[in-house]
């Protein structure tokens, strides 16, 4: 079953890559308190994600903490050690927050995994968007299979 709004963050880790090497991060933990923007890739470094996705919430960063935004975050079903090769390339430091999501365990949690079979990608997570607020889901924007327009920052900053 999908996650819908008002729902409550499944409990997942996620790991996270620091300086010091890959973190466990409990979703519980990282959601209380605050209000995140989340955003799923299908992955890593893939057209889309790179040209698009990842740096539209870098750019958009500071819109979004002024609409109320504590923490943006970013997470695909790759493991630590690629998103963080991701987000250095990407120059996220001090804007976005890669969480992996190395065996999809959120990505099923929350009912938005996708098969990428076709592409080699095996079992990803679909692309969304979603803003929660002290780990509940305030806002959620799910594309449509191949689309990229409502998970984009420009969209979530309309509904902020």
């Amino acid at each position: 079953m999908t996650i819908s709004v008002g729902d409550k963050i499944p409990a997942v880790t996620f790991i996270q890559p620091t300086a010091d090497g890959p973190q466990p991060v409990a979703s519980a933990d990282y959601f209380a308190g605050k209000r995140v923007a989340l955003f799923s890739v299908p992955g890593a470094f893939t057209p889309t994600c790179s040209a698009k996705h990842l740096p539209g919430f870098v750019e958009k960063a500071d819109e979004l903490k002024a609409k109320g935004i504590d923490e943006i975050a970013c997470t695909a079903v790759n493991d630590a050690f690629v998103m963080g090769a991701w987000g250095k390339a990407s120059g996220v430091e001090g804007k976005v927050t890669m969480l992996a999501d190395g065996n999809g365990d959120f990505a099923k949690a929350v009912g938005l995994e996708m098969d990428g079979s076709k592409f080699g990608l095996g079992s990803r997570g679909q692309r969304f968007a979603m803003v929660i607020k002290d780990g509940v889901v305030e806002h959620l924007f799910v594309e449509a299979p191949g689309e990229f327009r409502v998970s984009s920052a420009e969209y979530m900053l309309e509904h902020l």
